[in-house]
């Protein structure tokens, strides 16, 4: 997903250690703030609004990168000109500057190629001088005549341009709330495969993950206990908040995100293919996942309307979302965000672990709530072995495995060969589509 503008930021009243208190502020009204206290209202405008979209682009770059809450820290950006842009609480706010944030506040610069807002290190040209822009230097070029593109483009090169309309986000953190562990799925995991592959080009320590797709498999858990051993984390496997944010920091410095030799993120590295809120439109794995449980609990409780298996968020499924957000007391708007599909997770487990045991091999053994990748063992991987090798006696390209509860490379080629067979993603994992799939199919054989 492409940087958004947060509609707030909180901002430490001081150096990132010093026992200071924490503002959270509009991020417009920071912006201002900021201007007015590191420029002059009297200079020309074209000068303040080149200052102004680097102020923005430092501070969304902070934001995005999470410079400091990657840090441990529960702010996004400090005060202190040492360390970022000069803010006093309740400080005075110049009108004309006002109406130009006001314009341009979710404008910002971005290298050609790049997604990222650029860390645009400025300094007044006076007292210091840095490698980013002149304060007191877009005067002069301002009264050249340049316009506020080309000062940046003086002073940042060539290669920047800007981003328009940026859309606004109530909240920009990006630690999903639950850790992650084999058997997750999403755009999460998809996150922190790409990251750990590229983290392994300067730790090549860390083993590469062959598929990044949206399971959390045997091959990410090994890179992430690696990684957790190289920096000193407890080596689990499991991306809980700590290793999440050390993840962050450390991507974000083999890639320079905070430095303006910056080697950039590019749209593929951030486009999202499954999404944090299902909505109708929406289509894909985690989709498909959501439809799977809603149908089984409809099976059972009527408050639910039946829905197909589809990929697809079409209107059947929003009327059983509506259903099921009025039915447990959630705000009923028919999109499913992570809070509401957590919840119909564990409605769904709940039902499974009601059900006598007769009467779930009856339906055809339920999923058991989790993606199975290889390193599993236990009941639910010998049930799905047994189903595998009763559908690849009917269709050869299926191999033939052992039926011992033991989800091993042997197995992850059955699911493979049986993903391929139905001609969806291929991830070596048993999710809810693939689990019906095969107990439906070996049923019918």
């Amino acid at each position: 997903m492409t940087p958004v503008i947060p509609a707030t930021i909180t901002v430490h009243l001081g150096r990132p250690n010093a026992p200071a208190e924490n503002v959270t502020v509009p991020f417009t009204e920071y912006i201002k703030n900021v201007a007015s206290n590191e420029i002059y209202p009297t200079w020309p405008e074209a000068a303040i609004r080149a200052n102004i979209l680097a102020q923005i682009s430092f501070a969304l770059n902070r934001v995005y990168t999470e410079y400091y809450r990657s840090r441990g820290y529960d702010f996004d950006i400090t005060s202190t000109t040492a360390n970022d842009q000069a803010f006093v609480k309740d400080g005075e706010i110049f009108e004309n500057i006002s109406r130009i944030v006001d314009e341009i506040f979710n404008n910002y610069i971005v290298r050609t190629g790049s997604v990222e807002p650029l860390y645009a290190q400025f300094c007044d040209g006076y007292n210091t001088i840095c490698n980013g822009l002149s304060q007191w230097g877009t005067v002069t070029l301002a009264n050249r005549g340049m316009s506020p593109i080309e000062i940046l483009r003086y002073y940042y090169g060539d290669n920047i341009s800007l981003v328009f309309n940026a859309p606004i986000s109530d909240n920009t953190q990006s630690y999903p709330g639950i850790a992650l562990r084999r058997g997750s799925f999403g755009d999460d995991v998809v996150i922190i495969k790409r990251e750990l592959n590229r983290i392994a080009q300067n730790y090549p320590a860390i083993p590469k993950i062959q598929f990044t797709n949206g399971v959390y498999d045997l091959e990410t858990e090994n890179a992430v206990k690696k990684f957790q051993e190289i920096f000193s984390l407890v080596p689990d496997g499991i991306v809980g908040k700590a290793t999440w944010y050390k993840i962050k920091q450390v991507f974000a410095a083999v890639k320079q995100l905070s430095d303006l030799t910056s080697e950039g993120l590019t749209i593929s590295e951030v486009s999202r293919r499954y999404t944090r809120e299902l909505r109708t439109g929406s289509q894909g794995l985690d989709v498909e996942a959501l439809q799977y449980y809603l149908a089984f609990i409809g099976y059972f409780y009527p408050y639910l309307p039946p829905i197909p298996i589809t990929g697809y968020f079409g209107n059947m499924t929003r009327d059983a979302v509506f259903a099921f957000q009025s039915f447990y007391g959630l705000p009923v708007t028919g999109v499913v965000d992570a809070n509401v599909f957590s919840r119909v997770e564990q409605v769904y487990r709940d039902a499974v672990a009601e059900l006598p045991a007769n009467y779930q091999s009856a339906i055809g053994e339920p999923y058991p709530g989790r993606f199975l990748t290889e390193g599993d063992r236990g009941d639910s991987v010998f049930i799905i072995q047994g189903y595998l090798n009763t559908i690849g006696r009917n269709v050869p390209e299926i191999p033939e495995i052992a039926v011992d509860g033991i989800f091993g490379p042997r197995t992850k080629e059955a699911v493979l060969a049986f993903q391929r067979y139905l001609n969806i993603e291929e991830t070596g994992a048993i999710g809810p589509v693939e689990w019906a799939e095969i107990i439906t199919l070996g049923n019918n054989l």
